[in-house]
């Protein structure tokens, strides 16, 4: 069969990563997208945090397809008939180098993939990886349109659901409380009422996340990231919940709800939907991630775990590139020794342990825990709504004291209730 060095199985940002070390190390290196091109499979809310990752894809930011850099970070939270929000800008947000962008993962991993073979690489699309050989326990390549492939390692960057990693045996389907299903809208607004409807001066962006009654209880939330001509709507929703909670409900409707919402529809008015998508998520945390290594394996970005939902932000497409970046430089270091098997490829893990990547998911450890919680999506939001409609509310009698008010609002159980949840806030 034919051979190369390396098979990497997915054209996401962990896959291209990967393969634009490699290439420019010389190595022989195919990328197998079963997506008509780079990005056209591959959902994110959209954005990136930068700074985390400068160094490991030193030149490519300056020219890279990015969108707005985020200067103002809004929360909304909504309950049925009333909502509160915080916004937040910072001048600091808005100095170079900015440390967070959106980004249209159309764009950008096309771009990325056009890097990558420059570079070298070859990539394939429109083919989907059937299975993997193994000889004598050891990934030596895969099977894709009826063809054998072999390679020295193969990468599985194949999104949440790694079908390469399941059929190389190093996981096995997962739980429904690690995953939720994500739906995202881009919707295409002129640039300049984007700017007036969001307060935006040049390249500034807006990263807003929602949370309450949009999931009707269910874990999960909203988003809105502002891009230079558009906006990405869309929602995260757990899929334990959506299995266990009754009445059951379509995702898809929920997000129809969402849009319908008076805090939404001023600000898509008059935009055209040009992309919808709907991609799994992982939620697992630190307890979710895969084994990343294996004879002749390396497992990367999404098919790893590698997204991290901290609460006020969610994060995956640094941790894609780190990982991708880092599994590369695993294989750089068994070429020079010859020797593909795990003892070796096992310094990718080592790798991993000496960055953010492990750190920041060793620090947040605690957070699904912490976020399965139904009072987040349910109480909080109608606490807040209700407490603040009272406040401003000045009915024809007289005006009640301000403490009267809250403790009219708070009872003594809630309050004990508030503090336990806390006391497990506290953990992260």
């Amino acid at each position: 069969m034919d051979k190369f060095d390396v098979i990497i199985v997915g054209a996401g940002l962990a896959g291209l990563s990967a393969a634009y070390v490699l290439a420019k190390e010389g190595i022989e290196v195919v990328i197998i997208e079963r997506g008509d091109y780079p990005g056209a499979k591959n959902v994110t809310g959209g954005r990136l945090y930068v700074n985390p990752v400068r160094q490991y894809l030193p030149d490519i930011w300056d020219d890279a397809p990015l969108e707005r850099h985020v200067t103002n970070e809004m929360v909304t939270m909504m309950s049925p008939d009333n909502s509160v929000s915080m916004r937040f800008r910072s001048d600091k947000f808005d100095q170079k180098p900015y440390h967070s962008y959106t980004v249209l993962r159309a764009t950008f991993d096309r771009w990325l993939a056009a890097q990558a073979e420059k570079a070298g690489a070859m990539l394939v699309t429109k083919n989907r990886v059937d299975d993997v050989i193994k000889e004598q326990g050891k990934v030596i390549g895969v099977v894709t349109a009826g063809e054998e492939l072999g390679a020295d390692v193969v990468v599985a960057c194949d999104g949440v659901l790694s079908f390469v990693a399941e059929k190389a045996g190093m996981i096995v389907p997962g739980q429904p409380r690690n995953f939720a299903v994500g739906l995202k809208e881009v919707i295409e607004l002129p640039r300049t009422t984007l700017e007036d409807r969001f307060g935006l001066t040049g390249d500034e962006g807006v990263a807003q996340m929602f949370m309450g009654s949009l999931t009707q209880g269910r874990f999960g939330g909203g988003f809105l990231y502002t891009n230079k001509a558009s906006v990405s709507l869309g929602m995260v929703v757990g899929i334990r919940d959506l299995i266990e909670r009754k009445p059951g409900v379509e995702v898809h409707l929920l997000l129809d709800e969402f849009k319908e919402r008076p805090e939404i529809v001023p600000l898509i008015k008059g935009g055209e939907p040009v992309e919808y998508s709907a991609h799994v998520i992982p939620e697992g945390g630190l307890a979710g991630l895969t084994p990343l290594f294996g004879d002749g394996i390396l497992v990367a970005g999404d098919a790893a775990g590698f997204s991290l939902n901290m609460g006020i932000t969610v994060r995956g497409m640094e941790f894609a590139i780190a990982s991708g970046v880092m599994a590369a430089r695993a294989i750089i270091e068994a070429r020079a020794k010859n020797d593909f098997s795990a003892s070796t490829l096992s310094c990718y893990q080592q790798f991993l342990e000496n960055s953010f990547v492990m750190k920041d998911f060793r620090t947040f450890q605690h957070t699904p825990h912490v976020l399965d919680n139904s009072r987040f999506y349910g109480y909080y939001p109608q606490f807040a709504g209700k407490l603040l409609e009272d406040l401003y509310t000045v009915d024809s009698g007289p005006k009640a004291k301000i403490s009267d008010t809250i403790r009219k609002n708070l009872s003594l159980g809630e309050s004990l209730r508030m503090g336990k949840d806390l006391l497990g806030g506290l953990k992260i």
